[in-house]
């Protein structure tokens, strides 16, 4: 079996053996060393490589897996040849880069020094970082050596400590990047491998308090100047994406349930939905359970209704809106499943997630929130979600309640207090909110872990609200003797996007006072030609949204509709649109007016019951929207990470 697995995977990569082979060279010339006949992909591997989930739950992402070389390894060769008069001990090393979400080596304004985040770059050598520069042996002069090696990338590349837990090497709180990568090997004498620091031979060690990115020190720094010492460098060899498989199952993990009927809870549980180990280490989504704050509670009307099958109008929201008396209406918080896989499939034939709000009952009235999450983290990524959600607006364009979001969340995970890994880089003007949910008199603090970025779709004005709570525009009082008094038209400039839903694009940056242009209010922000109004509530607002009107039938009456979040280390960009290739942008924010995270986060897609007064301007409110008599159905087809 192991003899067909090679065979077929030189066969595979035999159309791009010469690309493979033959990469994009920078060389700094140095007197009496050469490096020559260099082959990075010896065993052939494509370019374009896709992350391979298998175990990568437990052990964090590689690249190569063992699933996609002989030996799970890049393998590489070189050939050093000595062009002096006299024998020489050779060394080397080879280095890689992720290209794609990085900041810059050198600082731009002086490029003696290193950018002060060129250190967050995903960079590493050999997993072992005790293994330096390795001895090649003596060379005579004028000889020449062949070299022989493999290398892979791998979470933690630096092997630092703050990822570890009880002695193990969590690499998954550190994955890989997606996009491309980077390679350089550096040969250096015996004459000069002393003077490279001891934190460039072995990347886990750090200067000063700080580590130093070998990328900045060869092509830029201090080695470059280096006499004896050759450095290679390899532009873009190999490019990363990732592909989450939605029919491998839902991993239940009990411990996010609350008020679980715990007789009950597992009534649902099916093979393709549970808590077991093999599903703990095969699925790659896992249902997800919202967080319902007390503030989220409505005053409902005790009303069931088919919003899409029936005729639910306007003029029947006015009149429920009017005449339902306080005392007579349902006091409720939107709910969370109270069992497991009762509101999420994965369907291993069609490879999709399927989500659904359900119905609701007299008696046992609910709005219920539901949604998926990935279980692999990443920092920055392009990710694109292909999705058919519920739609939002009826036929009289009334809309249902429910806002559907796709976002980004930091990730937790086993260590103390579950995210001390995972801290955004510290807050230098005032520090970070504390908390998510503390209020503007909360704390400020150096560092947090909470970052999230979204894109929330429901129905909601286009513009800038007011800084005063509501309204944004003038919300009638209702006379009840006179039809024409409580049957009133919206507003014209509300009635002008009747069949247009709101595309919000927010980034929580938790407060952070110290992007040059951070403000409060409602401020245009430029980018490729379009101008989008940024908005802040106050100065301790942890939040910052753009927004983009657009038809509630054009994103979720069609069989599918995509959904980008661009997330760079300086921005963030989202695109939406009819098909992959056809994505066009709808938000924008950059470092200078909001902090961008720069830790690991995972995916989200849920559909769920806001409370409107999170929305001021909103044309219709949560507590006079019926409760649902259908199930509001969601089914996600695709995710990928590039």
């Amino acid at each position: 079996m192991k003899t067909l697995k090679t065979i077929s995977l030189l066969i595979s990569c035999i159309m791009v053996f010469y690309s493979c082979n033959k990469p994009k060279k920078t060389t700094t010339v140095k007197s009496g060393i050469k490096i020559s006949e260099v082959n990075l992909l010896t065993n052939c591997l494509q370019k374009n490589l896709q992350l391979d989930y298998h175990d990568a739950i437990q052990t964090g992402f590689t690249i190569p897996s063992n699933n996609q070389t002989d030996n799970g390894y890049f393998n590489f060769d070189f050939t050093i040849e000595n062009q002096t008069d006299s024998v020489h001990e050779y060394f080397y090393k080879i280095y890689y880069q992720n290209e794609s979400y990085k900041w810059p080596e050198a600082n731009p304004g002086n490029k003696t020094k290193q950018h002060e985040f060129a250190h967050e770059n995903f960079y590493g050598s050999w997993e072992d970082t005790n293994i330096g520069f390795k001895s090649c042996g003596k060379i005579s002069a004028n000889e020449k050596l062949k070299i022989n090696d493999k290398f892979r990338i791998v979470g933690n590349p630096r092997n630092e400590e703050i990822y570890f837990y009880e002695g193990e090497n969590d690499r998954w709180k550190r994955n890989p990047r997606v996009g491309e990568y980077s390679l350089m090997i550096v040969v250096v004498t015996n004459k000069d491998i002393e003077t490279i620091p001891d934190f460039i031979k072995n990347i886990n060690e750090q200067d000063q308090g700080q580590f130093v990115n070998p990328f900045y020190y060869f092509l830029h720094g201090q080695g470059k100047d280096i006499a004896n010492c050759e450095i290679n460098y390899y532009n873009k060899i190999i490019n990363v994406s990732a592909s989450p498989n939605l029919g491998n199952g839902v991993f239940i993990n009990e411990n996010i349930f609350v008020n679980k009927n715990v007789e009950e809870f597992k009534d649902l549980y099916d093979c393709n939905c549970n808590d077991s180990d093999n599903m703990y280490n095969k699925a790659n989504i896992a249902q997800f359970i919202h967080y319902i704050d007390e503030s989220s509670q409505i005053d409902n009307v005790p009303i069931i209704q088919d919003f899409f099958g029936g005729n639910f109008t306007k003029e029947e929201y006015n009149y429920l809106r009017t005449f339902y008396k306080k005392e007579d209406r349902i006091k409720i918080l939107p709910q969370t499943a109270s069992k497991a896989c009762e509101t999420i499939q994965s369907d291993s034939i069609e490879n999709k997630i399927i989500i659904r709000n359900p119905a609701s009952e007299y008696g046992k009235w609910e709005k219920q929130n539901v949604g998926m999450i990935t279980r692999h983290g990443f920092t920055y990524g392009k990710y694109t979600v292909k999705a058919n959600l519920t739609e939002l607006l009826n036929s009289d364009n009334v809309w249902n309640g429910i806002t559907n979001a796709i976002w980004l969340i930091y990730q937790g995970g086993r260590g103390t207090h579950l995210t001390n890994w995972n801290y955004r880089r510290p807050c230098k003007e005032k520090g970070y909110m504390k908390t998510y949910w503390g209020g503007g008199q909360d704390d400020r603090v150096e560092r947090v872990a909470y970052s999230e970025i979204d894109f929330e779709i429901l129905k909601t004005v286009p513009y800038c609200p007011s800084s005063k709570f509501p309204p944004v525009y003038n919300n009638y009082e209702a006379n009840t003797n006179r039809v024409k008094d409580w049957n009133t038209k919206l507003p014209e400039d509300v009635l002008k996007d009747d069949a247009n839903i709101a595309v919000c694009c927010t980034n929580w940056d938790m407060a952070c006072w110290e992007p040059k242009n951070f403000a409060a209010g409602c401020h245009k922000v430029m980018h490729n030609g379009k101008t989008y109004l940024a908005h802040r509530w106050s100065d301790n607002y942890r939040a910052v949204t753009t927004k983009y009107m657009a038809p509630d039938d054009e994103l979720f009456a069609n069989d599918y509709y995509y959904f980008q979040i661009d997330w760079q280390p300086d921005k963030i960009i989202w695109r939406i649109g009819p098909e992959k290739d056809q994505l066009f942008e709808v938000g924008y924010i950059d470092q200078t007016i909001s902090m961008i995270p720069n830790n690991q986060m995972l995916l989200i897609v849920t559909q769920e019951f806001h409370n409107t007064n999170w929305w001021p301007g909103s044309p219709y409110q949560q507590e006079n929207i019926p409760f649902p008599e259908k199930d509001y159905v969601g089914e996600i087809y695709e995710i990928t990470v590039e």
